[in-house]
């Protein structure tokens, strides 16, 4: 019997929106701790509802996985509610972790990477979490490039990923990201991350045939 699916921690967002943390804690033996992060863009659900499907296939079919499995369904629940990529700020939040890296910028697109590394209450949580919880392979979901990007240790977990969904994988997309998740967690902590991008063309339904068995392996993994 599996252990309840329970909230684990929660935060606010800059607009007070709630920001949830979820536990499935297993019961096996010498489980590895694994956390899945959606939405840190605003205008790339697809990662949320990824997440909210999987956890609903847990509290259905009460599964007993081997690992520990973290999830943060919406890192960035203003920016979903109005289809935009940063937070109620205009921060970039994958642009605003505090690595050696980041640099206080203004984009193309308007967005900023913040005022000093760290300045957005959806970070600190993140962050927070990190350094809380001794993870062992982190899965963050973006879009649309359809590929499985990696940082740190990470290039066998996302090569058996590429088998499953069969997106490429690309370990340098093509442009600078200082300040980002990966390279905060990959680069510099040294933690497997797996960015997988999704494409922006398909069905809800489509995505979760390409992407469910991917959570299942994760929550399966024997070693790394």
């Amino acid at each position: 019997m599996m252990k309840d699916l329970f909230k684990l921690k929660t935060a606010k967002s800059v607009n007070g929106k709630s920001i949830d943390l979820y536990l499935y804690e297993s019961e096996k033996n010498n489980p590895l701790n694994i956390l899945f992060v959606g939405v840190t863009h605003g205008e790339e659900p697809q990662g949320g509802f990824l997440i909210s499907e999987f956890l609903e296939e847990i509290r259905r079919n009460k599964p007993s996985f081997k690992n520990h499995l973290y999830f943060l369904p919406c890192l960035n629940p203003d920016g979903k509610a109005v289809n935009k990529r940063g937070n109620a700020n205009d921060v970039d939040l994958n642009r605003n972790f505090r690595t050696e890296n980041w640099i206080e910028t203004v984009f193309e697109d308007g967005l900023i990477s913040g005022t000093c590394p760290q300045s957005e209450p959806e970070t600190c949580f993140l962050t927070q979490i990190i350094e809380d919880y001794n993870f062992d392979v982190i899965l963050s979901i973006h879009a649309p490039f359809r590929v499985v990007n990696f940082d740190g240790p990470a290039k066998k977990i996302a090569e058996e990923i590429s088998k499953i969904t069969n997106y490429p994988v690309q370990e340098d997309l093509g442009y600078p990201t200082p300040g980002s998740f990966g390279t905060f967690c990959g680069k510099e902590k040294n933690i497997p991350v797996i960015t997988l991008e999704l494409p922006d063309n398909e069905t809800d339904e489509n995505l979760w045939l390409q992407n469910q068995k991917v959570f299942y392996y994760l929550a399966d993994l024997d070693t790394l």
